[in-house]
C-alpha cells in the first residue's frame, strides 16, 4: 500500500466496480470509495459495496465507503433528435408537465420551478455552458426565458439557478429512499448535496441517529447560501467537500480558488476533514496522462491542506481508472516532501469548552513530536475524536490510531495521515502502550531508537477523554 498522508477518494462505476479493479486501486493508493447515487441502480450499488468489502477482506485493508446522495439536482428532461440548438436571442418555454421536450417546449424535472423563479433571474444549463434569463412565469407550470448564450442542449443536462431561492427540501424523496438503503449497508460517510444551511445537516443527523447508525456526514459546499452559513455548517457537520463543479456555476468562477482555501482553513481550525473535488484529473477520462494544469491543481489542494482529493468520472467511467490513481498518488507523495505543509498547530480556544483537556493533549502531542522528531503519534480512541484532532494539526510524525470500535476503522480512511488498527485488549495503560509499541515494531512501522508520542485516557478501561501524554523510545 502506498504510504501517503493525503487520502484519495475515487468514484466507482462500470469501469472500476469489480473486486479485481477495486483491489488494484486500493493497492495504488485509493482510500475511500465513493458511490454516486445520481447514477446507477440500487442493485448495482449493492454489488459494488459487497465488492469493496470483499477486496478489503482479501487485502486486510479498511477502505471507507462514501455514499453521495443526489440532492435537489435540477435537470431538463429527455430531448429527441440528438438535442436542441438554443439560439441567442430566442425565447424558450420551460414546462413542468412531464413529456419529452419538443421544438416549442423544454421539460423541467423540478415541479416548483415556476413558483420559485423570478423575472430577470438567470437559468444556467449544462454546467453553465448555456445561459438564459427569465422573461415570465405563470407561477404554475410554465416559464419563458430568453437565450443569452446558446448552444446545443442534450437530454438530462443539469440546471443551476444561482439567483433563485429553491423551495425544494435538501433531502428529496429519492434521497430519503437512498438514505434508507445506505444505512442498511452501514456505510461510513454520507455526502449531502446542495447544502444550504446548518439545518440541512441537523435534519440528516436526526435521520441517521433515528436509524441507530454510525455514519458520519460530509456537507457538500456548492451553493452561495452555504458560503453565507459556512461557520455553522462546519460546526454541525463531520466533514466538508469543496464541490467545485456546481459551486463554480453558482458563483463567479474567479472566486472558487479563494473559497477553496477559505473552506480548508476553517475546516482545519475546527478539526473537520475536507475533500477537494471535481475535474481534478478530468482529461484522464480519455487520455493516459493528465494536463500540467491538472497536476498543479492536485498539488495545490495538497498544499492548501486538503485531507483528501477526489476523482469522479476519471475512475467511474474513464478509460484508465487504475492509472489515474497511480498518477495522483505520485503527485501527492511528491508534494508531501515539502516542510511547509506540516505543523499547523491550533491551540485550544476556550478553557471552559467540553473537550479542552483532549484538545490540549492533542495540541501538545503534535508540538512535542516536532521538537523530538518523533516517528509516530500513537493514540487510543473509541470515538475517533483524537484522530481527527491530531490529524488537523498536520504533524510530520505518522499517526497511528488504535481502537476497539470497529465502526471508526474505515471512517478514519478519509482523515489525513491516519492509519487505524483494531485493538481491544485494554489491560492497563502501561501494558497497552508497550503492547502497541511491540505491534508497530513487528510491522516495521517503528524501529529501535525511534521516539514515539502516546495519547491515552486514564483509567484506560473507561475509554474516556484523552488526558495522558507520554514520550517514549522504542
Amino acid at each position: 500500500m502506498t504510504n501517503k498522508k493525503t487520502k484519495i477518494v475515487a468514484t466507482l462505476g462500470p469501469a472500476s466496480d469489480s473486486v479485481e479493479a477495486i483491489s488494484a486501486m486500493i493497492k495504488a493508493g485509493m482510500n475511500v470509495c465513493r458511490i454516486n447515487f445520481s447514477h446507477g441502480e440500487i442493485k448495482r450499488h449493492d454489488e459494488t459495496i459487497d465488492n469493496i468489502r470483499k477486496a478489503d477482506k482479501n487485502l486486510g485493508t479498511n477502505t471507507a465507503i462514501l455514499a453521495d446522495l443526489q440532492g435537489p439536482k435540477l435537470r431538463v428532461g429527455k430531448i429527441g433528435n440528438g438535442g436542441k440548438e438554443l439560439i441567442d436571442g430566442e425565447v424558450i418555454t420551460f414546462t413542468t408537465i412531464e413529456a419529452e421536450s419538443g421544438e416549442d417546449k423544454l421539460y423541467m424535472t423540478y415541479p416548483e420551478f415556476p413558483r420559485d423563479v423570478k423575472v430577470g433571474e438567470r437559468i444556467l444549463l449544462d454546467d453553465g455552458k448555456l445561459t438564459l434569463e427569465t422573461v415570465s412565469t405563470n407561477g404554475k407550470d410554465e416559464v419563458t426565458a430568453k437565450v443569452i448564450h446558446g448552444g446545443l442542449l442534450t437530454s438530462n443536462k443539469g440546471v443551476n439557478l444561482p439567483n433563485t431561492k429553491i423551495s425544494q427540501p435538501c433531502i428529496t424523496e429519492k434521497d430519503a429512499k437512498d438514505l434508507e438503503y445506505v444505512l442498511t449497508k452501514n456505510v461510513d460517510w454520507i455526502a449531502l448535496s446542495f447544502v444550504r444551511s446548518a439545518r440541512d445537516i441537523i435534519e440528516l443527523r436526526h435521520l441517521i441517529k433515528a436509524a441507530e447508525k454510525h455514519a458520519r456526514i460530509v456537507a457538500k459546499i456548492e451553493k452561495p447560501e452555504a458560503i453565507d452559513d459556512i461557520d455553522d455548517i462546519i460546526r454541525e457537520t463531520d466533514a466538508i467537500m469543496v464541490a467545485r463543479g456546481d459551486l463554480g456555476v453558482e458563483i463567479p468562477l474567479q472566486n472558487v480558488p479563494l473559497i477553496q482555501k477559505m473552506l480548508i482553513r476553517k475546516s482545519l481550525k475546527n478539526g473537520k476533514p475536507v475533500i477537494v473535488a471535481t475535474q481534478m484529473m478530468e482529461s484522464m477520462i480519455e487520455a493516459n496522462t493528465p494536463t500540467r494544469a491538472e497536476v498543479n491543481d492536485v498539488a495545490n489542494a495538497v498544499l492548501d491542506g486538503a485531507d483528501a482529493v477526489m476523482l469522479s468520472a476519471e475512475t467511474s467511467v474513464g478509460k484508465y481508472p487504475l492509472k489515474v490513481i497511480e498518477v495522483m498518488s505520485r503527485i501527492v507523495k511528491e508534494v508531501e516532501k515539502l516542510d511547509e505543509i506540516y505543523h499547523h498547530e491550533e491551540p485550544p480556544a476556550e478553557i471552559h469548552e467540553s473537550r479542552y483537556i483532549t484538545n490540549s493533549i492533542c495540541f501538545n502531542a503534535v508540538r512535542l513530536s516536532k521538537r523530538v522528531e518523533a516517528k509516530a503519534i500513537i493514540a487510543m480512541t473509541f470515538s475517533g475524536y483524537t484522530g481527527f484532532k491530531v490529524a488537523s494539526q498536520r504533524p510530520r510524525a505518522e499517526i497511528f490510531i488504535f481502537t476497539g470500535n470497529k465502526n471508526i476503522l474505515t471512517q478514519m480512511s478519509l482523515v489525513w495521515g491516519v492509519r487505524a488498527f483494531f485493538y481491544d485488549k485494554m489491560v492497563s495503560t502501561d501494558h497497552t502502550m508497550d503492547d502497541i509499541k511491540y505491534i508497530l515494531k513487528k510491522e516495521k512501522m517503528v524501529r529501535e531508537g525511534d521516539f514515539t508520542v502516546h495519547i491515552a485516557s486514564m483509567p484506560i478501561k473507561e475509554a474516556g477523554m484523552s488526558n495522558t501524554l507520554k514520550l517514549d523510545k522504542v
